[in-house]
């Protein structure tokens, strides 16, 4: 589409500079003093001080009427949240990539192409989220499969609140427990994890989250970038759980989602001078932005680490995937240059950009390799942080005498149950083998169970009423 963008007559008559007066254009003022940042620049031209080079005006103008256009078309943003605050990072970066076009068009001698088109054409071919098809039909497989596994039926919400199969399937399909991954040396368990899922509520969520910030971050960042973020906050998340929590089974694609998020972080990090420009008189209102803006950043960590306090769904891979995320979109994401509105990067600019790159690849590949060698070190039984089990599950609700569900080893339970008289209908006696290994004798005759299905549901709440230890030694 030729000439749609409804640039002003007086851009397209103008003679088109060379690409030397183009880049001297970026550093050139007519008047005196000089900008310092993008704020100030965009300002100037919003109050008409008329005191910029006539192409570096122009490239202002260009970038402003891609906003506008967005405006028009989707009505004001609001950038609140994780996912909101990168929705608008992601749309002054192609803002910036059209306006980038048109100057490049214009030094060129050709007509503009209208930003509606720009927007269309960024949106097709290889700038699909591939991985996150790819991601999203493996997780699918898995969780149909770990359902067939399970013999096609749903465990009960007290044992599995997720709605999905027992943990003894997730085990089968691949699931973290350390003791499989040190002991026996199953270390494909530190990936398999991260497309398995504890249920259908489990992997609803997680899908909707992947396909909100993974799409976003793929079409903004590429296919390998998403791929390495995602799977190197997974298996470094999985990682640290298996060294804290070497009794849990844990599955799901939070880590590498919160992998991703780390990404989304960083990358609102590295560019925060870009998110919001500050309009002439708008102080009081550009600071509750601001303000508003690390609020609701926090409030979605929270909300996703309550989420982590669920069996089969641990916050150290949460929290071991966030870190690592933002170590790694440190050091891959493009960041947005400033220079393209007159704002020349200072020496100790670019040495502290090349510093900050450098770290979040050093610190990546450091932790990396001290967890891995604390996890070969570790007997993939004990955990160096006892309590830190309650950081990843808590019983809920609280106060109740029948919860929910449980975070303790109860579930791992086996007992040897006895009667009498043979020809009893019901079992007499049990000798139950507690979580930390002792043996408690427990007469349950009164209870009247005389099958095998019935104990092994009774095993748990025997468990809690009669072990003093309910988790593992």
């Amino acid at each position: 589409a030729y000439d749609q963008c409804e640039t002003t007559n007086e851009w397209l008559g103008e003679t088109t500079l060379s690409m030397k007066n183009e880049e001297n254009g970026n550093r050139t003022r007519r008047g005196k003093g000089r900008h310092n940042s993008v704020h100030e620049i965009l300002n100037g031209l919003a109050k008409g001080e008329g005191d910029l080079h006539p192409a570096l005006e122009r490239r202002v103008r260009d970038f402003r009427l891609a906003q506008r256009k967005r405006r028009e078309k989707y009505g004001s943003e609001k950038p609140w949240g994780i996912l909101g605050l990168y929705e608008h990072l992601s749309s002054i970066r192609i803002d910036l990539e059209w306006a980038e076009d048109a100057a490049w068009r214009r030094q060129q001698s050709e007509p503009y192409l209208s930003w509606s088109d720009f927007e269309k054409a960024r949106a097709k071919g290889s700038n699909r989220p591939y991985f996150i098809y790819l991601l999203t039909l493996l997780c699918t497989v898995m969780l149909i499969a770990s359902i067939g596994v399970n013999g096609w039926k749903i465990e009960p919400l007290s044992v599995n609140p997720m709605i999905g199969p027992s943990a003894e399937s997730l085990l089968t399909l691949g699931a973290k427990q350390s003791a499989l991954i040190v002991t026996e040396g199953e270390w494909y368990r530190l990936f398999s994890p991260m497309i398995l899922h504890a249920g259908v509520a489990h992997y609803l969520l997680n899908m909707l989250a992947l396909y909100f910030v993974g799409t976003a971050i793929e079409q903004n960042h590429g296919f390998l970038n998403s791929a390495i973020a995602f799977v190197l906050a997974g298996v470094g998340g999985t990682v640290l759980s298996a060294i804290f929590l070497p009794q849990f089974i844990s599955v799901g694609a939070s880590g590498g989602i919160f992998g991703l998020i780390g990404m989304c972080v960083s990358d609102i990090f590295v560019n925060w001078n870009l998110l919001f420009v500050k309009e002439a008189g708008d102080e009081k209102d550009y600071r509750f932005r601001h303000a508003m803006v690390l609020m609701w950043l926090l409030f979605d960590i929270l909300i996703n680490c309550l989420i982590g306090l669920t069996p089969f769904v641990d916050n150290f891979t949460h929290v071991g995937g966030l870190v690592y995320g933002f170590l790694c979109g440190l050091s891959t994401i493009e960041r947005l240059e400033v220079g393209f509105f007159g704002v020349a990067t200072t020496t100790w600019g670019k040495i502290k950009n090349s510093l900050v790159r450098f770290a979040g690849l050093i610190l990546s590949v450091v932790m990396i390799m001290v967890t891995t060698i604390l996890l070969v070190e570790s007997d993939g039984v004990s955990s160096p942080c006892h309590n830190c089990r309650y950081v990843s599950c808590v019983p809920f609700p609280p106060g109740r005498e029948n919860k929910w569900w449980y975070c303790d080893d109860c579930n791992q339970v086996t007992a040897d149950a006895h009667k009498r008289d043979a020809s009893s209908p019901v079992f007499d006696f049990l000798d139950l083998t507690c979580p930390d290994g002792s043996i408690e004798r427990i007469d349950i005759v009164e209870d009247g169970l005389g099958d095998s299905d019935g104990l092994l549901k009774a095993l748990p709440s025997y468990c809690r009423d009669y072990c003093e230890n309910v988790f593992n030694a």
